[in-house]
């Protein structure tokens, strides 16, 4: 089960007897790296929920609207922002562009444009995987029904957008370091972005010392709510076991209270059980950090985050 869930590209690899490779342009298409990719891009890394318009009213709430999975939308952040259409429509989607177009802006934030990425795209994460899963996640992304939908072009102010500065090309990772539970779950923690959402911004960065600290507010249909803390200090989820982290992942509720739809567990829930029992074991390992967040009470300035969320006074 775990090789299955894990392997499935290098187990191919190894089973021809020719041992991973360095990827290679343009990524072959094989069945297991599309269902390897399959797996990444809806369960793990979750890139939809960024680049569909997204359905709020559904049950669960969260999940792309039918027919757009993958076609992009536009955000306010606080600027027009326009995250792409990745499916393979070649006039409005990524249809036209290499895959290593695709590679490099996972893994350096450049765009196909040769412009550098606004940050929101996690390429700083993502560049942590193996070059097979990135494969992996191209072929996917090739393989899913182009949708038509023309989107507006990111209107980011020159000055901002000259602050941005693209990533040095990495060399080839081939083969992740899976020896225990927890590199796997620091692996799958990359891979899904956890403390680009449960660490306070600073500028283009995070905030120093506050890693995995909750305190990221998050604006839209569902109100203003203040991301988690996940470290194992009391203020987290030091109170959490494994079995209550694995039913809080795949039901979105936590005891009497419901998570908030932002948070993407109905992505999350169909990552394998192995999966999320290392995602938790890496979590366990994180340094306590005391940073209260709680959505049930009122918001109060925070001095450590320096925003505003409930609980934020006692800190």
């Amino acid at each position: 089960m775990i090789v299955r869930a894990l392997f499935p590209p290098l187990l191919a690899l190894f089973l021809c007897g020719c041992g991973p490779k360095p990827l290679q342009f343009p990524v072959e298409r094989t069945r297991a790296r599309l269902e390897r990719g399959s797996y990444l891009v809806n369960a793990v890394a979750i890139c939809f929920q960024c680049h569909s318009d997204l359905d709020w009213t559904g049950t669960p709430a969260g999940l792309p609207v039918a027919g757009a999975a993958g076609a992009g939308r536009s955000e306010n952040m606080p600027f027009p922002v326009t995250i792409p259409n990745l499916t393979p429509d070649r006039e409005t989607g990524a249809g036209a562009w290499s895959d290593e177009q695709l590679y490099r802006a996972m893994t350096q934030g450049i765009g196909h444009d040769g412009r550098t990425l606004f940050p929101e795209m996690p390429y700083s994460q993502l560049r942590q995987l193996s070059d097979e899963d990135l494969g992996s996640i191209v072929v996917y992304l090739r393989s899913i029904p182009p949708v038509r939908k023309a989107l507006p072009k990111s209107r980011i102010p020159p000055n901002v957008q000259a602050g941005y500065r693209p990533l040095p090309p990495r060399e080839a990772l081939i083969a992740p370091d899976f020896s225990t539970p927890v590199k796997r779950g620091a692996y799958l923690a990359a891979a899904a972005g956890c403390a680009d959402c449960h660490t306070p911004p600073q500028g283009l960065g995070k905030m120093p010392g506050l890693d995995y600290a909750g305190g990221f507010l998050f604006r839209g249909p569902w109100g203003t709510v203040s991301s988690a803390n996940l470290t194992p200090d009391a203020s987290g989820i030091s109170y959490y076991d494994e079995r209550m982290f694995l039913e809080v992942m795949r039901t979105g509720v936590n005891g009497a209270r419901k998570l908030a739809p932002i948070m993407p567990w109905m992505y999350f829930r169909d990552m394998t059980g192995d999966d999320l029992r290392s995602l938790f074991a890496y979590l366990r390992t994180l340094k306590p950090v005391p940073h209260r967040t709680d959505n049930t009470e009122p918001p109060a300035p925070c001095k450590k985050c320096r925003n505003s969320h409930g609980l934020g006074a006692m800190n």
